[in-house]
């Protein structure tokens, strides 16, 4: 698998200061902590440990360090593992913030409030020569969406909601892909995954008139065979993220969907009251919209987040939700047969 920086799309390439300390704020909800477990999954070479407020629930299972400790480690950078709704970096946080600065650590953040913006912040890190580094900062002068089919093979995941595994699914794929010689790219959408990648494009930073140009950028022309598994982003039913669904939906033309969704999550997260649709109109909304742009446009199969489920009854789940739906169905994390089954439906 390939992990690609995309320099020739003038996206640029990051060179962020590692290893990191992961900061995990005072997060109650998993959910909301999904850049540290990604990058604890996917990049654990680059995580030193993690830095949790005295009110957090949530850790990434790392060894709990100060930011002190983490520099006598060898981390260099704060990277504040948190995806919260709105991107908020809190004033509660700001004294763990420059307690990171003044051990020597820089501060590396995916949040849309910027820590530039930040004047207490801002000036201490003058004061002390560190960086603030912020990932969401989209490429300047994109282009408007074209709808210009292009070459190669690309693969979207896309979800019955956000922070379900649309990431975790995209990798999976893409180094399985490699695993049986195809030529294949992760593209990179969202900021934990431009982490990851060392590159990409933040979608929803991006303003809403270039969200389909920004993801032809992000897929462009490629060999035949060659496939970009794209990183989706939030849900077409989402009531606050589906227009940077559909923009990247739009704009990555894909050839292949591959529906993403946690068993048991019954409403939106973060918005109670509102019910998540079900698989079958996850599929058909995805493929009568992404038809716009691909006709050809199909779903492969699903993608399950068992995480919360025992092997047996997770198994058990699967096989019966693909008789039911008559597509692979399988845990990417989890692997095995249905896993591979998947793998095939997208490369039929």
């Amino acid at each position: 698998m390939n992990i690609q920086t995309f320099p020739e799309l003038a996206t640029g390439s990051l060179d962020l200061p590692q290893p990191y300390l992961l900061f995990l704020g005072d997060t109650t909800h998993a959910g909301y902590a999904k850049t540290a477990l990604g990058l604890r999954d996917w990049a654990p070479e680059k995580c030193v440990g993690e830095y949790a407020l005295p009110g957090a629930t949530v850790s990434a299972g790392l060894d709990r360090l100060t930011p002190a400790e983490a520099r006598e480690r060898g981390a260099r950078s704060l990277l504040i593992g948190v995806a919260n709704s709105g991107g908020v970096i809190a004033e509660s946080w700001m004294p763990a913030l420059v307690e990171a600065l003044d051990a020597g650590l820089d501060i590396v953040s995916g949040m849309h409030m910027r820590l530039s913006d930040l004047p207490d912040l801002a000036a201490r890190a003058r004061e002390l020569g560190r960086q603030l580094i912020d990932v969401r900062d989209p490429p300047r002068a994109l282009p408007v969406g074209t709808g210009r089919k292009r070459s190669g093979q690309r693969l979207l995941t896309v979800g019955t909601d956000c922070a379900l595994g649309k990431k975790y699914t995209a990798l999976a794929l893409a180094r399985a892909f490699a695993a049986r010689g195809v030529d294949a790219d992760f593209r990179a959408t969202g900021q934990t995954g431009i982490m990851i990648a060392g590159g990409g494009v933040p979608m929803d930073a991006v303003v809403s008139d270039f969200e389909a140009g920004a993801a032809e950028l992000v897929s462009p022309d490629a060999a035949p065979g060659h496939w970009d598994v794209v990183e989706g982003q939030g849900s077409l039913f989402h009531p606050a993220y589906a227009a940077v669904s559909l923009g990247l939906l739009h704009g990555s033309q894909p050839d292949v969907i591959v529906v993403c969704h946690q068993p048991g999550r019954d409403e939106v997260m973060g918005l109670p009251g509102y019910k998540l649709p079900d698989i079958e109109e996850t599929i058909e909304l995805n493929l009568r919209l992404g038809s716009r742009t691909n006709p050809a446009i199909r779903c492969a199969g699903v993608s399950f987040n068992t995480a919360h489920m025992d092997a047996d009854e997770a198994d058990a789940l699967m096989a019966a939700e693909s008789a039911r739906l008559g597509l692979p169905v399988a845990d990417p994390i989890r692997g095995g047969e249905a896993f591979d089954r998947l793998v095939d439906s997208c490369l039929a």
